[in-house]
């Protein structure tokens, strides 16, 4: 779908510069040179669209015919892939992979239960450490993998991780950087899931406790911000208030392990809050990195004599 209107914006263009003798070289200019990164930038650009469409309802060329029918591929459009964590964490890995890899500006959702909520409730990657799902009836023993920080390491993909009920507020600013990053995006969003074991009407609460344990914290990775020299990562929760198990302890995937087998309940319960300080400090420390401004070079400066020449002036590349 993102090739498809790439494909149709770049045909527009084309078609627009063919038939731009015959137009108003303002609207012309303004069409081709439109900055649509804010919502009021994309609205400008659909009224625009919308002028020049009348422009060439009055034109007899076939070049205007056929941009009337794709005119409105010169408007910025947004694509968004939506799944569950068993597909991004799991079985669709590989093409998540692919897609944030591509450059391509595609935006991803991923509505994160922590299980593979629509085959019944299966341990996936994202499965945290003690709890108790199918496939893992003894409590997963091993710690959830971080999606978000496989994202962070291509560098040029915007990368958050959200929580309604943790701040509302930060979710919808996520989103709308999100949008405006010109490049791949990824949005890790906590979602409630029936599987968890309590009554969902507390689901905001619950999402709020994930986010003050230290378990979910939120976090924004915007590569804009590294060009104006600036760490591109942030932080946007404060240190765990609370321990791990106020927050795991209310939900009958962790109770359960608790009730049938204590010992290894104790025990996963020791390492999974061992996992949410190691997480805690690998975020904290990554926020409080200087940006380039602050630090510009990292590597020693290369000497003038080390600089390679050309082969236009003679040397070797």
């Amino acid at each position: 779908m993102r090739t498809a209107l790439d494909q149709q914006h770049e045909f527009a263009q084309t078609l627009l510069k063919r038939v731009a003798p015959v137009l108003d070289g303002e609207l012309v200019n303004a069409l081709l040179d439109a900055k649509q990164q804010t919502e009021q930038e994309i609205n400008q650009q659909r009224f625009r669209v919308d002028t020049l469409k009348l422009k060439l309802a009055g034109i007899d060329s076939s070049d205007a015919r056929n941009l009337l029918a794709i005119a409105d591929g010169l408007v910025r459009k947004s694509v968004w892939i939506l799944g569950g964590d068993g597909w991004a964490y799991d079985i669709g890995f590989g093409g998540l992979d692919h897609v944030l890899g591509s450059g391509k500006n595609v935006n991803v959702l991923v509505l994160d239960t922590e299980v593979y909520s629509n085959t019944g409730g299966q341990a996936s990657k994202s499965t945290p450490r003690g709890a108790v799902a199918k496939f893992a009836a003894g409590g997963k023993g091993t710690s959830k993998k971080d999606l978000a920080m496989e994202a962070v390491s291509y560098g040029s993909v915007y990368v958050a991780r959200v929580a309604l009920g943790g701040n509302d507020t930060h979710v919808v600013k996520a989103f709308q950087e999100a949008e405006a990053h010109d490049g791949p995006s990824i949005i890790l969003a906590y979602a409630s899931c029936i599987a968890h074991g309590y009554d969902l009407v507390h689901g905001l609460e619950q999402q709020k406790l994930a986010v003050q344990s230290g378990y979910w914290p939120l976090m924004r990775y915007n590569p804009a911000l590294r060009e104006t020299g600036k760490n591109p990562f942030q932080l946007d929760s404060k240190a765990p208030a609370i321990r791990l198990k106020e927050y795991i302890y209310r939900e009958a995937r962790y109770t359960m392990l608790a009730r049938s087998n204590p010992k290894v309940a104790a025990e996963l319960l020791i390492e999974a809050q061992d996992d949410v300080e190691r997480q805690w400090r690998v975020y904290s420390a990554r926020a409080a990195m200087p940006g380039r401004g602050e630090t510009p070079n990292i590597a020693p400066l290369e000497k003038a004599e080390d600089k390679l020449v050309g082969v236009a002036d003679g040397g070797a590349e």
